[in-house]
């Protein structure tokens, strides 16, 4: 008889168990646009044919926005864009996976720069004008293009009662491949422009996330990423470049739940 009720027990309580409700899954997606501030950097030039090894010191890069002056006066893809496409696991732990993408632009700005190196066989340390009038110019202006895959964390902030309105705190880290555009051209000699796989890059970000309706939201996000670049083409040679960039970002997304719930 004791053996009954123990039996009886056991099945009632994995009955209970098994029936428990699972948070559902979270699939989403997003498109926003970004801007730019960048810390001042080095450019590194090699060129061994032409006897030029030297560095653009302390480089004042910035972005190119593409609506700063008017909006939708250019194709959407053209002015500097975001897109996520991630995923919340069905735990309660609001952890997730994210592919996150910034199609950025890094411009060398004109102006006087310090030069340093050999240039010619020769040793230099001077300066210059850089612009595109004396021959020069360095454009990542198809793209210095940040790919991260992300792990994420959630923190719900706020709920209205009718669950319309949904108000969430997102933490993202992650590393991934540089895809840059390289277009440029010293002392007159231009490179052939084109994409590459151009190095790596990490980021982190933080983002506010509100949610209407429960499937669409908006997203205002801030970015510390810093990116290394190797190998670029330039005219019978190569370029190394590294960077830290502080991004704004505005999303606009659709969410989805994944799966039943039980």
């Amino acid at each position: 008889m004791a053996f009954v009720a123990s039996m009886f027990f056991f099945s009632s309580n994995t009955v209970a168990q098994t029936s428990k409700p699972r948070q559902q899954g979270e699939l989403y997606f997003s498109w926003g646009y970004n801007k730019e501030w960048y810390a001042p950097s080095t450019i590194k030039i090699s060129q061994p044919e032409l006897g030029n090894n030297y560095s653009f010191k302390k480089v004042k890069g910035h972005d190119r926005p593409g609506w700063d002056k008017k909006l939708f006066s250019v194709a959407i893809t053209i002015p500097q864009y975001s897109y996520r496409l991630g995923y919340f696991f069905n735990d309660k732990k609001d952890l997730g996976i994210e592919i996150n993408f910034d199609h950025t632009k890094f411009i060398f700005g004109d102006g006087p720069v310090r030069i340093k190196g050999t240039l010619n066989n020769k040793q230099v340390d001077t300066s210059l004008n850089f612009s595109s009038v004396d021959g020069f110019h360095y454009y990542l202006n198809n793209g210095a293009n940040f790919l991260l895959f992300n792990i994420m964390k959630r923190w719900h902030w706020h709920t209205r009662s009718n669950e319309n309105i949904k108000f969430d705190v997102i933490g993202k880290a992650g590393v991934g491949p540089v895809i840059p555009h390289v277009d440029n051209s010293f002392f007159g000699n231009a490179n052939e422009p084109g994409f590459q796989i151009g190095g790596w890059n990490m980021g982190t970000e933080l983002a506010i996330r509100s949610t209407f309706f429960k499937h669409v939201y908006l997203e205002f996000a801030g970015k510390l990423d810093y990116a290394r670049y190797s190998k670029l083409k330039v005219y019978k040679g190569d370029a190394r470049h590294d960077f830290g960039t502080g991004e704004l970002i505005l999303s606009f997304g659709y969410t989805l739940k994944t799966g039943r719930k039980r």
